[in-house]
């Protein structure tokens, strides 16, 4: 017959490797197994990462020119120069090409 203290010991152990078996740490324990293959992940992680960010990018910043021409149109004084200045910046670079 066992002590109780060694049953109680035995279910921890037992809620511990469940808890272990759960969270998959043997995936994570073959992955770092295998350098190759998380370098692999990793770079195309970054790849997918980097693209999401420049097609967001690309959106927030159309929206925000939308939003802008929507405010020249207003002919706003103070915005509207601004947004002149900024055309004409962008004019004059233009011409420097």
């Amino acid at each position: 017959m066992k002590p109780p203290w060694v049953e109680a010991l035995l279910c921890k152990l037992e809620e511990t490797v469940q808890g272990l078996d759960k969270a998959g740490i043997a995936e994570w324990v073959e992955l770092f197994r295998q350098p190759h293959r998380l370098l692999y992940l990793n770079f195309l992680a970054g790849v997918v990462r980097g693209f999401g960010i420049a097609v967001g990018f690309t959106v927030v910043g159309a929206i925000f020119i939308l939003f802008l021409g929507y405010i020249a149109r207003l002919n706003l004084p103070i915005i509207g120069e601004f947004i002149a200045d900024i055309a004409r910046i962008v004019q004059f670079e233009m011409r420097g090409l």
